[in-house]
């Protein structure tokens, strides 16, 4: 259940910045964000931290080479489902949904791998702490 939570949490983060909806953070400062500059730098501040939150997170338990190898094996699992029929790429506005989930999965399986690894391994992860 806590991984569930912290993928929906990085979906969630992802399509509030941007999906190919017209109610995402990018179109409306674009569109509407010289009318409320404050609020959309408050906003934006506010983005900026959940990302740094996440990208921290997940770079120190899985490193990049971690995060490439969860993409690589998102990208390979949509491309077999391609090869069998299962899955169609001819509409553009799928391709970015299919994209912001690889891209959360990413994010979630980094905020929750010390959790998993805590549970396969029966050892804690700690950060260096100089005593």
């Amino acid at each position: 259940m806590g991984f569930i939570i912290r993928w929906l949490c990085a979906l969630a983060l992802l399509t509030v910045s941007f999906n190919p909806t017209q109610y995402n953070y990018v179109n409306w400062v674009r569109d509407y964000g010289h009318m409320n500059m404050s609020i959309a730098v408050l906003l934006g501040l506010l983005l900026f931290i959940g990302y740094v939150i996440y990208l921290r997170a997940t770079l120190r338990s899985i490193g990049g080479f971690g995060m490439f190898l969860v993409l690589a094996v998102v990208g390979a699992g949509l491309w077999v489902l391609f090869d069998y029929g299962m899955l169609s790429l001819e509409n553009k506005d799928f391709n970015v949904w299919l994209g912001l989930l690889a891209l959360s999965f990413v994010l979630g399986i980094g905020l929750s791998w010390s959790i998993v690894r805590r549970a396969v391994s029966g050892q804690a992860d700690m950060d260096d702490v100089e005593e």
